[in-house]
């Protein structure tokens, strides 16, 4: 049975997601009564909160927006769309502004100026930080601006489905404790991570399995580049689900990687050790896939120094067991980040009239085929105001309190099918793919997912399916997309497509032999 909400709620934007990208919304749209809903207060289970390195911002003397905006196209493997990479980049310094007008507190140098770190491919220090734990920092503050402001309604619960008639939102369906509701509204704004928890190696929250992506999907939306996921080289292989994160500012202070016999396998390539990820993640990967091991050293530092510039890291390997002055630090590449998602407009608009999207789950084409590092938090506090902006300069229809109705909602179970599918993608839709591995990839997911047909998993599940087929349609190698039986691209790279109708058409054909 679905419940209608009570009717002071009707016809409120509902930002669903409550991260850097859904929290930024909900204050910009603040200055109206708005709905925020996430599965914890104040984004607990956002992967925002995770993030340790830093944001990504040209405010340095030596530094440009036209500079940050190059290296991010270079990193993205010829994928980027360079209109979004300059807009974006554009927006860093202001949007500092309204981050610290919230109360962030970025870390400062002696003279009093922000800090600021390098990382890899950046070619300036333009990491702005909170020790290393900028995004926890980032969510608090949010998260006490957000508690602050009266307008905001936030619900703990879960997004099942958005109800859309005739190409338009007409509401959205969520559970809400152990009660299914439906919200009347005609503006729905999606920021609900992503995707890495569909693997079984992974340094995302349990929950980052797709959510908005199915919603959006089923909805009608297009989604875009799903086969790019990228995995971070340097996540703590200490065998915990998820993994912890060994930040890649640590590289950019100096560490650097050391096979199991303390050698340095990136010390003649280039980039060396803040080479890009998606090189890196494949160079930490072959070291692994030979029998070997990969290691994070930083025993050259001076005494104190990993402590004082990293004490949240410092402690995670303390609870491990491992102290950074004595030991090498073993890591191995995890699924981290995903550069696809909802196909968005410049702002954060889908296909669906009343449906935007922004931050990890939309792809703006900022990332392109391989994020460049901490660019992650400063798409979603853009994106995440810019979607609120044109959300509130949108004439919104009247709601109908009806539309839900005959909808089905998914029922609990199908964990055993998600465990599955997350080896699944481990071991096929991985750092490194081939064609045959991929069709078992398909095969597999495919009887998983309508095994779990009806039940929570099943989004999930579908999502992984959607993924695994787009990478299968794509040949060559391209940024984290890597094939070890490529064929080599005949013209540029171009923006692969999916569409919710497509789980159930024929898959590409096994290749033998790979």
């Amino acid at each position: 049975m679905i419940d209608i909400a009570p009717r002071e709620w009707w016809g409120r934007p509902v930002v669903v997601g409550g991260g850097v990208a859904g929290g930024v919304a909900a204050l910009t749209l603040s200055a109206r009564p708005v709905i925020l809903l996430d599965p914890a207060p104040v984004g607990g289970e956002a992967a925002s909160r995770w993030a340790q390195g830093g944001l990504a911002a040209a405010i340095g003397a030596e530094d440009s927006p036209e500079q940050h905006a190059k290296d991010t196209v270079a990193a993205g493997a010829g994928l980027c769309d360079a209109a979004a990479a300059t807009r974006i980049t554009a927006a860093g310094p202001a949007i500092v502004e309204t981050l610290e007008h919230y109360g962030v507190r970025f870390d400062r140098d002696a003279n009093g100026a922000i800090a600021l770190g390098l990382e890899a491919a950046h070619a300036h220090r333009r990491i702005l930080h909170v020790r290393d734990a900028t995004g926890s920092a980032l969510m608090q503050a949010i998260g006490g601006a957000i508690a602050r402001a009266p307008t905001i309604r936030q619900l703990t619960g879960t997004a099942l489905r958005i109800v859309a008639t005739d190409g338009r939102v007409a509401g959205l369906i969520a559970r809400l404790d152990d009660r299914v509701c439906f919200l009347p509204t005609s503006a729905v704004l999606l920021a609900t991570g992503g995707i890495g928890g569909l693997w079984q190696s992974t340094t995302n929250p349990a929950g980052a399995r797709g959510l908005g992506l199915a919603l959006a999907a089923r909805a009608g939306a297009a989604l875009a580049d799903l086969e790019f996921m990228q995995f971070h080289p340097t996540a703590l292989a200490v065998g915990a689900d998820p993994m912890p994160l060994i930040s890649e500012a640590v590289r950019g202070e100096g560490a650097v990687l050391v096979d199991a016999e303390g050698i340095r396998f990136m010390a003649d390539l280039p980039g060396r050790d803040l080479a890009p990820r998606d090189v890196l993640a494949r160079a930490v990967f072959a070291q692994w896939a030979k029998g070997g091991k990969a290691a994070l050293d930083v025993r050259h530092w001076p005494e104190g120094k990993f402590a004082g510039r990293f004490p949240n890291i410092h402690r995670v390997l303390a609870s491990f067991g491992l102290d950074p002055a004595r030991d090498p630090i073993p890591v191995r590449p995890a699924a981290h980040y995903h550069m696809g998602g909802i196909k968005v407009g410049p702002t954060g608009r889908t296909g669906i009239d009343g449906l935007w999207a922004a931050g990890e789950v939309a792809c703006t084409g900022l990332h392109g085929a391989n994020r460049l590092a901490s660019n992650s938090l400063l798409e979603a506090a853009v994106c995440g105001k810019w979607a609120a902006e044109d959300m509130l300069g949108t004439d919104l229809p009247h709601v109908q309190p009806d539309a839900a109705r005959g909808i089905d909602v998914p029922e609990h179970g199908g964990r055993q099918a998600l465990a599955a599918a997350r080896a699944v993608m481990d071991l096929y839709v991985g750092v490194v793919r081939n064609a045959s591995g991929l069709a078992t990839a398909l095969e597999t997911l495919d009887d998983l997912r309508r095994d779990a047909a009806g039940t929570n998993a099943d989004d999930a599940l579908s999502v992984a399916l959607l993924i695994a087929r787009a990478a299968a349609r794509r040949p060559e190698s391209i940024g984290a997309h890597w094939r070890s039986d490529a064929i080599p691209a005949d013209r540029p790279p171009q923006h692969s497509e999916s569409r919710w109708e497509q789980l159930d058409s024929n898959p590409p054909t096994r290749r033998e032999g790979k």
